[in-house]
């Protein structure tokens, strides 16, 4: 007779708790240790980015916009989210001056500013990103200056852009939508 066959319900629901635990204790460590960083990755034209977790409110697909007369042209419209008016922005617009096409792929990054909310349309999201300290150090300048002033530095083997959406609240000709 098998060992399995001699344990009680009990034991054998003991036993694979034992077994689970064993494998699930490194998480809460690794999550919490010092020196990590987590940001959300995301593609703006042919620019990989990455910022704060806890500089996004939400991710959301496209919704339908209302547009606004004589604003800039990277001010897609206004739309409507859960009952709040947002501006919604094309990011790779603003930052480079190429319009993004919008696809099934495409999301708006919903950011606090100032009174409110503003969402930026982006090519694509790639979810959660973790920055180390060795990749910290190993960390390159922007090179870009369209960039220099949102980006600390590019990180990674995929040399993610360090974006700063609170800068980019507080530029003055973001908050500038006027045309």
């Amino acid at each position: 007779m098998s060992q399995a066959t001699t344990l009680t319900p009990f034991e054998i629901l003991a036993r694979y708790e034992r077994l689970s635990l064993v494998h699930a204790s490194e998480t809460p460590e690794k999550l919490e240790a010092p020196g990590l960083w987590r940001g959300i990755g995301y593609r703006a034209g042919s620019r990989l980015f990455v910022s704060g977790i806890e500089e996004i409110n939400e991710l959301l697909a496209p919704p339908p916009l209302t547009s606004v007369p004589g604003t800039q042209p990277w001010l897609l419209g206004i739309a409507n989210v859960r009952g709040n008016l947002v501006p919604v922005i094309d990011l790779a617009r603003f930052l480079f001056g190429e319009r993004t096409l919008q696809t099934e792929r495409s999301r708006l990054l919903v950011v606090r500013q100032g009174g409110g909310s503003v969402a930026l349309l982006v090519d694509e999201v790639f979810g959660q990103r973790t920055v180390d300290a060795e990749q910290r150090r190993d960390a390159e300048p922007e090179d870009d200056a369209r960039l220099s002033r949102f980006v600390e530095d590019r990180v990674g083997e995929q040399r993610l852009a360090l974006f700063s959406m609170n800068r980019l609240v507080r530029a003055p000709d973001f908050r500038q939508a006027a045309a």
